[in-house]
Parts: C-alpha cells; sequence; structure tokens
C-alpha cells in the first residue's frame, strides 16, 4: 500500500482528464467520483460528466444552461475555501444532470417515437392517400388499402418529404424503419419505394408555448420556413421491397424540439395508367425513446440554443413499445442496467453512498 500513489496528484489535470475520459461507461465515471473528496472535485471541476454526454450527443453543445427543477430548497450551500460559491454550486449541478441524462440514455428501452403527422410534400388524393396512413402498422385498414402516395412526376429524380411530430421535443432517435407500398391492385403488384432516404430533425420555429396546433395549418410548400433542422443523416439505399427496412443511425441522435423530416429521394416505379413516376410508403416506424418527463427542453431563439431542464423528484421508468425480436439486448440486461443506475442517482442525489471495499469486493469476485 506505501508504493501506491494516486495518479491525480502525480499528473498534470489534462493528462489525468485524458485517463478518465477513457472510461466508455458512464456510471464508472459516477463511481470514480465517490472515491475521495479530491477524485469527487476534480470530476466535477472538469465537467467530466458533461464531456461523457457531448461526446455521446454533440447537440448538447447548443445547451446555453442548465435548470433544476424541484430542487430541495433545505440543501446546504457549498463553500469552497471561507465562502460560498456559485459557480462551484452550478458545476454540481451540471455533474448531477449530466450524469443522470448519461445513465438514461445508455440504458433506456426504446419505443415508437411518433405522435402524429405534420405535412407531406405532395399527396396524390387527399385524404385517401395521406400521410395519416403512414402511421398504421397495417398494410389493409377497414378493407382498404392504407399508404400515402405523392402527386405523379415525369422527372424521376423529383424529391419528396414526409414531416412528423415526434412524442416529446427531447428525444433520443437510434433508427428510423419504412416499408414501402406493393400496389396489388395494379397489374404487376409494383412497389412505389424511393431510390434513398434521409433524415432531417430539428425544432419549429414557432415558440413551444403556443402548443402543437400551430403546426397543423402547415403546407407542403411552408413546411421548411417553419422548421429548423440541427441534423442531417447520410443518404440510404433504400430496396423495392414491400418490407419493413430498418435505417439505422450510425450513432443515436438527440433530437432537440421534437421534429423528424423524412426525405424521400429519386423514384424508381411508373405507374403503368399514366406513365408518370410516384412514391408511396404504407408505414413509418421512429424507434428511440422520449427523455419526457425527466427532461425537458426550451429552445432559445434566435440563437438556436436551449435551455436543459432537469426534474430532481421524476423517477425515469422506461417502456418498450417495439416487438421483444428487435431488441438488441435482453430484458433481464436491461434491468439491471436500470437497477444500477438508479443506484447510482441515489448516490449523487445524497441517498446513499458507494463504499471502495464494495467496489474493490465486486472487482474480486469477477475475476
Amino acid at each position: 500500500m506505501e508504493a501506491c500513489m494516486d495518479f491525480l496528484d502525480q499528473l498534470v489535470p489534462d493528462i489525468s482528464l485524458k485517463i478518465l475520459m477513457y472510461l466508455d461507461d458512464p456510471s464508472d465515471l459516477v463511481r470514480v467520483s465517490s472515491v475521495s473528496r479530491a477524485w469527487r472535485h476534480f470530476v466535477i471541476a472538469n465537467g467530466v460528466l458533461k464531456q461523457f454526454c457531448l461526446r455521446m450527443f454533440p447537440q448538447l453543445s447548443r445547451v446555453a444552461h442548465v435548470i433544476e427543477l424541484n430542487k430541495c430548497k433545505a440543501e446546504e450551500p457549498e463553500e469552497v475555501g471561507s465562502s460560498y460559491s456559485s459557480e462551484w454550486e452550478s458545476l454540481e449541478r451540471d455533474h448531477q444532470v449530466y450524469a443522470h441524462l448519461a445513465g438514461v440514455c445508455t440504458s433506456f428501452l426504446v419505443g415508437d417515437c411518433i405522435s402524429k403527422a405534420i405535412c407531406a410534400s405532395s399527396t396524390d388524393n387527399y385524404p385517401q392517400e395521406s400521410i395519416d396512413n403512414t402511421l398504421q402498422p397495417a398494410d389493409i385498414v377497414a378493407r382498404m388499402p392504407s399508404y400515402w402516395s405523392s402527386k405523379g412526376q415525369t422527372n424521376p429524380a423529383v424529391p419528396e418529404t414526409l414531416t412528423y411530430n415526434l412524442v416529446n421535443e427531447f428525444c433520443v432517435i437510434s433508427e428510423i424503419n419504412m416499408r414501402p407500398f406493393q400496389a396489388y391492385f395494379q397489374l404487376g403488384s409494383p412497389i412505389y419505394s424511393a431510390k434513398s432516404v434521409r433524415f432531417r430533425m430539428g425544432h419549429s420555429k414557432i415558440p413551444a408555448d403556443l402548443g402543437n396546433d400551430h403546426l397543423s395549418g402547415v403546407s407542403a410548400g411552408s413546411a421548411d420556413d417553419k422548421f429548423i433542422w440541427t441534423y442531417t443523416s447520410q443518404e440510404f439505399p433504400m430496396a423495392q421491397e414491400s418490407c419493413l427496412q430498418k435505417f439505422k443511425l450510425p450513432e443515436p441522435v438527440l433530437c432537440v424540439g421534437g421534429i423528424l423530416q423524412i426525405e424521400l429521394l429519386g423514384r424508381v416505379q411508373r405507374q403503368e395508367m399514366d406513365g408518370l413516376f410516384y412514391i408511396c410508403v404504407s408505414y413509418v416506424q421512429v424507434v428511440g425513446q422520449s427523455l419526457s418527463p425527466v427532461f425537458g427542453v426550451e429552445i432559445l431563439e434566435p440563437s438556436g440554443k436551449f435551455v436543459l431542464k432537469h426534474d430532481m423528484l421524476c423517477k425515469f421508468h422506461a417502456k418498450s413499445s417495439i416487438p421483444e425480436n428487435q431488441h438488441e439486448n435482453t430484458d433481464g440486461d436491461l434491468q439491471r442496467h436500470l437497477i444500477d443506475w438508479q443506484h447510482i442517482l441515489d448516490m449523487l442525489q445524497g441517498n446513499g453512498v458507494i463504499e471502495i471495499d464494495e467496489l474493490e469486493m465486486g472487482e474480486e469476485e469477477d475475476e
């Protein structure tokens, strides 16, 4: 034990920080902050958990500041040296909020995150072929084919867009699934897919306190004038197959603002009846997790920055709405993840302590 040393005392802060950032599990970073007062001070003062979250979600670089809701007023102010430090209080708050955010985002159960359709760039026969039909998983509803259809075009390069409201203004999105429509009632049962797809996420230019009713009047031509896009994906090729095609994003994306737009690029199928090219979609599914009610956002215009709100008293309860065979992790693994994070969050809120002896014993048992 006499030969042991604390590398935080021996190395310059930049090197120590770089070593800690090699940890890829946020729960390990939370445990690091419980090793000693010196380690806790280092983790909080350098915003290690915040940097971890920024590495996961670059969209968080637009956070103007963090607000904790329902915070206990009885907490004693933190003292640094001989005087109260508001800066240190802010750093501690950020530490707790980003630790909770990292835990939620690395242990959630996926669900369908679409709330409602906003508009399509064009619709052939409204309302029979409305974008609203893409929210129905079935190809046939009430004995009628259910799908959205664009207007016909002589130029196959003309794109189309489908714009949706997500379930919340703050969601983590991992993939978008789509099923092109197969016109079984036409000769040869053609499939009206696009050549490729691309996804955009962002927020409305109109303040959120006006509610979502203002989006109901968005027309196809004015959609881009009413939204600000903060993320654009790569282009994914689309197969001319009537099946649920999965488009997994390279990394999960934090959608701030709750608006998703699907760009359908290029047409492959000409309709025999009129010789025009169409795109038809039967079903759209957005896979991810709403971070509400634990987290919320307030977008600050015209800067585009946002306030990150955290409810201290709200417990996160993940609930899956995706069929079991689409989960990559087992329910047992996810449950253990959630229990582990609840223990860590209790510690952050002062309801429990992680003892170093317990951690060392757990490592010995693993060996």
